[in-house]
């Protein structure tokens, strides 16, 4: 029987991705008592990397938000497998980072992520709205405009 958020995704016509598997000497997820630290996920959809650029450069801040909003889906299906299938085990998000590939001039980093910070409010309601940092960087991983990562509050 599907949960109550995974009835929220139907109902939002939202596809979760199948999670990433990690490129380099991590993992996707680490749970602490009763709270899941996410690793930063990039714009991966089922194995395909998607929206490599830089803000500011070859990227507007509209693409920049469906960027972040798929590093926020990928977040969501690595919680998802990290809670064994229950997102509605999730209580609370707790904070998201956010990381823009973007030019030295560039200065609208919040709004590139707010595609995610949206996401989230999207899914989880009320428990969805979370701190949040969002900065520039020099460069990402794979030449993707966007990273993302997360930390819940989980039951």
């Amino acid at each position: 029987m599907a949960g109550r958020i995974d009835a929220r995704l139907q109902e939002l016509a939202i596809e979760l991705p199948t999670p990433a598997i990690p490129v380099a000497a991590y993992v996707p997820a680490v749970r602490t008592g009763n709270t899941l630290f996410l690793s930063g996920q990039v714009t991966f959809w089922n194995g395909e990397l998607r929206c490599v650029g830089k803000l500011g450069d070859n990227f507007t801040v509209e693409q920049g938000q469906e960027a972040a909003r798929l590093c926020a889906l990928n977040l969501i299906a690595q919680a998802k497998a990290a809670l064994d299938g229950d997102l509605d085990r999730v209580v609370r998000v707790v904070k998201l980072v956010g990381f823009v590939n973007s030019t030295a001039d560039f200065t609208d980093q919040p709004k590139v992520i707010n595609g995610a910070s949206e996401t989230f409010v999207q899914v989880f309601g009320d428990a969805g709205r979370h701190a949040r940092s969002a900065v520039s960087a020099a460069s990402l991983p794979l030449g993707v405009a966007v990273e993302v990562e997360a930390i819940l509050e989980v039951a």
